[in-house]
């Protein structure tokens, strides 16, 4: 009786570490990995007001709207990995499955010709824990590493009391713009739509191929910093984060303004991708699906000297 016992408590325990080890691995990993950081200057730590409109189902950008008021903050939802979670979920839940019902002598007699976890059953559930062990390591070391320029300046969701969240005017973005006009007569709304397309595709083909060279005038140096970071942990761990089929559906202004002497521009983008990290070694699929894409709307915001300047990514917030 108490041998009995003895293995249906470690059998909940295994069910239970493996089911939260195939949670995590839903991590999403494009350029930025699906999470707030950055900076917004004085409005770093207010939810991006978004737009009244839906983003229109193509690439064309869509006309400026006027803001709402900005929805509560949410954690970031992780993205990709479903082909991946429901595989592997199958899989171990109907080996655990017949292992309890073998161990309870309704399914016949376990390894080894007997009733209960026969040593077969042992070393291949010894197996299966040791590798997603690695795969919650490697991505739990990901996720202190990206948290560690909280405390240099990025944010994430305020633990604390923080600044009142930011509730734009009904003619912010409109009042933002015009101000920008003041000092760069020039300044297109649409022309800067078509810009924020282009430094998005070439920030994400920058971020597959492990080299943030190309992109280094678009960065300021706190984002240029981050993304080092987690491209030195992929190349550390002989990852490649794959990123194709890249489709931006929308690009709209969300908030303008201006502030210490720098415009900001935040914009809200609408894009579908499939993202997939492979292992250098083997080219085996390690996160993500070749198959399934990924749907994301993500608030990108951009900073410059007033005037006729060269904008420069500071900040992404996920929606």
């Amino acid at each position: 009786m108490k041998r009995k016992t003895g293995q249906l408590f470690a059998m909940a325990i295994a069910v239970l570490f493996l089911s939260l080890s195939v949670m995590e691995m839903e991590a999403s990993a494009r350029a930025g990995g699906g999470r707030s950081f950055g900076s917004r200057g004085s409005r770093s730590y207010s939810t991006p007001a978004s737009p009244s409109s839906q983003p229109a189902p193509s690439r064309q950008v869509a006309p400026p709207s006027q803001p709402t008021s900005p929805p509560p903050f949410q954690q970031p939802q992780p993205a990709g990995g479903g082909f991946l979670r429901n595989m592997a979920g199958g899989l171990v839940g109907g080996m655990l499955g017949g292992m309890l019902f073998r161990s309870l002598g309704f399914g016949g007699g376990g390894g080894m010709g007997r009733s209960g976890i026969g040593l077969f059953e042992i070393l291949l559930l010894a197996g299966i824990g040791y590798f997603i062990y690695r795969i919650v390591k490697s991505r739990r070391e990901a996720s202190e590493s990206s948290q560690t320029y909280y405390s240099q300046g990025g944010y994430q969701q305020p633990v604390q009391a923080v600044p009142q969240s930011y509730e734009p005017e009904p003619a912010d973005v409109a009042t933002g713009l015009a101000h920008i006009r003041q000092m760069d007569a020039s300044f297109d709304e649409n022309r800067f739509n078509d810009n924020v397309m282009d430094i998005f595709f070439k920030i994400q083909g920058a971020w597959m191929n492990r080299d943030l060279a190309p992109v280094t005038n678009l960065l300021t140096d706190e984002m240029r910093r981050i993304f080092q970071e987690d491209i030195g942990k992929l190349l550390a761990d002989k990852k490649v984060n794959r990123l194709e089929n890249i489709a931006v559906r929308s690009v709209e202004v969300a908030e303008a303004w201006q502030e210490s002497g720098q415009d900001f521009i935040t914009a809200l983008i609408y894009a579908n991708l499939l993202d997939y990290t492979t292992d250098d070694t083997t080219g085996q699929v390690v996160a993500g699906s070749k198959t399934d894409p990924v749907k994301f709307e993500e608030y990108w915001t951009f900073t410059r000297p007033v005037g006729n300047n060269p904008w420069k990514l500071s900040g992404i917030d996920q929606k």
